[in-house]
């Protein structure tokens, strides 16, 4: 027993022993690494263990090097391996890391959690003999194989059933297949027959129409010499016809000009009625206006007054016309150098704009505007993007490319479908980036803070812009491909180079409609992925299932962004003549601004000299208009000169009534002739169209004549070519050559046709139906049944013969395994017999000690060997039940269910209950007493005692840091206990000799007293 108070180093002694004893760090617990046990600020460290051996001792030391965390080591003071020391305690039946022999403090609590399976391993380690264990292995070993035996010939069985099922099924279709093979040999008769009633039949049909076309070609004969006369009378009525057509329109024209002279006789009197009404209406304003002047005369009289008065104070108007005069010549010169002026300028607006125009027809970035025109109405998110990165570029490290839509140039507007149709509308829309992290910024810029949905890319690290084609050019030419995409339009090296890469426009070759012509070729000789035509784009696809080539296609759109282009060349001289146009446009600007200057002080001249002829022109209008208020009306005179062109008015409207009655006179006389000469054009139409009738009834039944002379005229050329095909069809059949004669024996001929079961059966053609329908029903009939036989082909009879074969082969494998099984059965019942009967007898002694020792605890206790199915050895494990009160039943010892202390003594109960079995020298248990309460560590250490302290037990360690009063001792104990503190001696100090000599003479000082 080894007491000592918590931190003296009491667990240090367990340590020595499991790591001595080749153990390793994980059974302690503690910490993983061995050099963690060696004392701080030591460099090395060493354990040394002596153990017991009948035929001589053994010491095994072991050196831990701290800083290598590696260890040497010590037999009998001899270097030795590891696996040297480990065979030496193998022998000696020492086991570490058994918890049932080496119980560390840091393991008392996983005891109770170890399963029923590890629990019965580790006792069957501790306490069994060695072939227990073995042979456990060896039963879990040969029952997994068993289990795979019996799946094998479970799975050998169904499929054997399987089939013999299947072959049950086959064997009628092998009758069937020969019964089939009879109905294809008479097939195989009929349709030789055939031909040569095909051939009588159309014979006899190209006879009969042969003679109807002769009788109808006389019919078409008399017809015809009918109809001249009719052609003749309806010539002369067309003739007559047509002269009276000419007439009538010559009274048309004629009514219409007179008509037309009627509406001007009409409107001219309408315009004198109008005339006359003004006159009167003018003398009324005249006169209402005098006697409004005359009711208010007194009121104006004195108006008079005034207004003479204001106009002597006016002056002279003779006075002011000099005045105006001279201004009106500054006004005149002042605008001579206006226009001189504004001449000059227009001229040069004119040139301006001239220069603008051209400008924007020839620049390039003209092209590029309507572009981003296009891009900002279909995807305002990416345009607004492309306007950012124009301001921002400075915040990138590197190259950043705008949509490739704007950096692409199609060197040919009509192959700009071909590129917007490769490349998918995402790509088109995306920035390209030379950096990575540039794109990113780009992207968080976009997404995040701006809320825009743009694409970006990033080029690859290596350029494929140079990318070399996979076929020469050269070789496809010749089925029409004239380019690949690469070549149809210019892009900065990185675009291309991501074009490349992404889309392979270095390897996507385009063709003509030559090409759709001859596509199946194309595909097949070329072995080409992507290809495009006129108007057409080509996919071709090779199937993984079947290795089978498949090719789609579709409908190229109409391009939308590239259809305006320009080449690099004309791109330099735009640039150059846009360098040109801008300077000429600043000259301009400065010799305009000059000459506005100039405009801005003629016009202050001319608004001085407007406003002195505004004051001048004011002063005399006023004068003028005082005079003329002053001015009356004289109503008898107006009122006479009214009347005088009233009259003349009416005369004029008299000679325009006379002529206009003479017009309406000739009109109605022009239209009576017109009327006569429609009526007689009428009868003329009704006689002719008589005739047509006539005619064209003739003539529609002679098409009809023709059409079925030309009818029977084909059939007659389409029966003659049938009957030679028929001929040819039946001599090929009967083995004729083209200039042999048909002989009379071929009506009687018989033909011999030997089948598969070597049966022979003789046909004659007379034995068979001598009409078409006949033989068209038999034969449908022979079909109908022939095809009832569905899924019958040669290889039935093979399979057949295949399967039971390997029906034969199965039977003999399955019989050889299922002797395998019964032979495993066998040696897994001996096995068994050795292994359960055994551990039964143990297990049931372990349940004798251990009920014992909680029955005198008046406890109840129960050790058994449980497993749910007696086939399963890797699942048999042994079962701790215990019952602490009697209230309460039985349950099995977990860590969860039993207090830490009821789970102590459990565990100590049952290490004390194999204490008399075990097999292992020496057992060691570290501080068990920990949770448990005074009254249960008295009786367990009492059960320890008495039974670690038998002639027939191992040695025993017990580790514990307290001890209880008037504990029962006895004299095979040994007890030491470890003092450790500051005021201990160190171990070099340290004199045993001398402490036991001092202690000797302590205890016979004692005695003499």
């Amino acid at each position: 027993m080894i007491v000592g108070a918590n931190g003296t180093g009491k667990s240090s002694i367990v340590c020595a022993i499991c790591l001595g004893l080749a153990g390793k760090p994980s059974f302690i617990g503690r910490v993983d690494k061995v050099c963690s046990y060696v004392k701080r600020g030591c460099a090395k460290g060493s354990v040394e263990i002596e153990l017991f051996r009948a035929s001589g001792n053994v010491t095994i030391t072991r050196e831990i090097d701290v800083l290598k965390n590696q260890s040497s080591w010590l037999i009998d003071k001899r270097s030795a391996t590891q696996k040297a020391v480990e065979e030496q305690i193998a022998a000696l039946n020492i086991q570490v890391g058994n918890p049932c022999q080496f119980l560390p403090q840091d393991k008392v609590g996983e005891f109770a959690k170890l399963s029923r399976v590890e629990l019965l391993e580790a006792t069957e380690k501790s306490i069994g003999p060695p072939e227990m264990h073995k042979f456990h292995c060896e039963l879990k070993n040969f029952r997994e194989k068993e289990k795979l035996l019996q799946i094998a010939c479970k799975e050998k069985s169904d499929y054997l059933e399987k089939l013999k099922q299947s072959n049950e099924r086959h064997k009628q279709d092998v009758e069937r297949y020969y019964e089939c093979k009879r109905h294809l040999d008479l097939i195989e008769m009929l349709e030789a027959k055939r031909p040569w009633v095909e051939y009588e039949n159309v014979r006899q049909q190209y006879e009969e129409i042969k003679q109807n076309r002769d009788q109808l070609k006389e019919e078409l004969k008399k017809l015809k010499e009918t109809q001249g006369p009719l052609t003749h009378k309806i010539q002369e009525y067309e003739k007559q016809r047509r002269q009276l057509d000419n007439q009538v329109k010559m009274k048309s024209n004629e009514i219409r000009n007179t008509s037309y002279k009627c509406k001007e006789k009409q409107d001219a009197l309408e315009k004198r009625e109008k005339q006359i009404e003004e006159a009167k209406q003018a003398f009324r304003m005249k006169r209402d206006d005098e006697d409004n002047r005359l009711q208010k005369i007194s009121n104006t009289r004195k108006m008079i007054d005034d207004l003479r008065n204001e106009i002597e104070s006016i002056g002279s108007c003779e006075n002011l016309q000099p005045q105006i005069d001279s201004l009106n010549r500054d006004l005149k010169q002042v605008h001579e150098e206006k226009s001189a002026i504004d001449v000059e300028i227009n001229e040069r607006l004119k040139e301006v704009e001239n220069l603008k125009k051209d400008q924007e027809s020839k620049c390039l970035d003209n092209l590029l505007k309507q572009r981003e025109e296009k891009l900002r109405i279909r995807y305002r998110d990416t345009h607004d993007a492309v306007m950012w990165l124009r301001k921002n570029k400075n915040r990138f490290k590197k190259t950043v490319f705008e949509p490739i839509v704007l950096m692409i140039h199609v060197k040919d507007y009509k192959n700009a479908k071909y590129i917007e149709n490769h490349i998918p509308s995402n790509d088109l829309r995306s920035f390209v980036f030379e950096s990575q992290e540039d794109m990113e910024y780009f992207l968080k810029e976009m997404r995040d803070h701006l809320k825009l949905r743009v694409n970006a890319v990033c080029i690859p690290s290596i350029t494929y812009a140079n990318r070399v084609p996979t076929r020469a050019l050269n070789d496809l030419k010749k089925y029409g491909l004239f380019s690949y995409l690469r070549e149809l339009f210019d892009a900065p090296q990185f675009v291309m180079s991501y074009l490349c890469y992404q889309h392979h426009v270095h390897d996507v070759p385009v063709g003509t409609e030559k090409t759709r012509a001859i596509i199946e070729q194309v595909i097949h000789e070329t072995k080409l992925k992507q290809l495009y035509t006129a108007h057409e784009k080509y996919v071709v696809k090779t199937s993984v299932y079947s290795n089978d080539t498949i090719s789609s296609n579709t409908h190229l759109k109409t391009a939308q962004f590239l259809t305006f282009t320009v080449n690099v060349q004309e791109r330099r001289q735009l640039e150059e003549q846009d360098k040109e146009i801008k300077e000429r446009f600043q000259t301009l600007d400065t010799e305009l601004t000059t000459f506005y200057e100039k405009i801005k002080h003629l016009e202050h001249r001319d608004n001085e000299f407007r406003n002195q002829k505004k004051d001048l022109q004011d002063r005399k209008t006023k004068k003028n208009h005082r005079n003329k208020k002053l001015t009356t009306y004289n109503l008898e005179a107006e009122e006479k000169k009214t009347n005088a062109k009233i009259k003349e008015i009416n005369v004029q409207k008299a000679m325009l009534v006379s002529e206009l009655l003479s017009l309406i006179k000739d009109c109605t006389t022009l239209n009576v002739q017109k009327v006569d000469l429609v009526l007689e054009l009428a009868t003329e139409g009704y006689e002719k169209n008589k005739l047509e009738r006539e005619y064209k009834a003739t003539t529609l039944n002679l098409r009809q004549l023709e059409q079925q002379f030309n009818d029977f005229g084909e059939t007659k050329r389409r029966l003659l070519e049938k009957c030679k095909e028929l001929m040819k069809k039946a001599r090929h059949i009967c083995n004729l050559g083209p200039d042999q004669s048909i002989p009379q024996e071929y009506q009687t001929v018989s033909m011999r046709i030997h089948n598969d079961r070597n049966v022979t059966f003789i046909l004659a053609f007379q034995d068979l139906p001598n009409t078409v329908e006949e033989i068209d029903s038999l034969l449908a009939e022979e079909k109908t049944r022939a095809s009832c036989f569905t899924g019958l082909n040669a290889s039935v009879v093979e399979d057949y013969k295949e399967r039971a074969q390997e029906i034969q082969q199965l039977t003999e494998e399955l019989e050889q395994k299922t002797n395998e099984l019964d032979n495993y059965r066998q040696t897994i019942s001996k096995v068994k017999e050795r292994w359960l009967n055994p551990l039964k007898h143990l297990v049931e002694q372990i349940n004798e000690k251990f009920g014992s020792f909680f029955s005198s605890m008046q406890c109840a206790g129960e050790v058994d060997l449980h497993t749910e199915n007696e086939e399963d050895y890797d699942k048999y494990g042994i079962r701790i039940r215990v019952k602490f009160r009697s209230s309460t039943t039985l349950h099995e010892l977990t860590s969860s269910h039993q207090s830490g202390g009821e789970r102590s003594v459990s565990t100590m109960l049952y290490l004390m209950a194999l204490q008399e079995l075990n097999r292992c020298p020496f057992r060691v248990v570290d501080e068990i007493n920990q949770g448990m309460d005074p009254v249960n560590e008295r009786r367990v250490f009492e059960m320890v005692v008495k039974t670690a302290c038998k002639e027939t037990t191992s040695q025993y360690f017990l580790v514990t840091p307290k001890l209880l009063q008037n504990l029962t001792y006895s004299e095979k104990m040994t007890v030491l206990f470890v003092y450790n503190g500051p005021y201990m001696l160190e171990p070099k100090k340290y004199n045993l000799k001398a402490f036991l000599r001092r202690r000797r003479r302590i205890g016979v000082s004692r005695m003499d007293q």
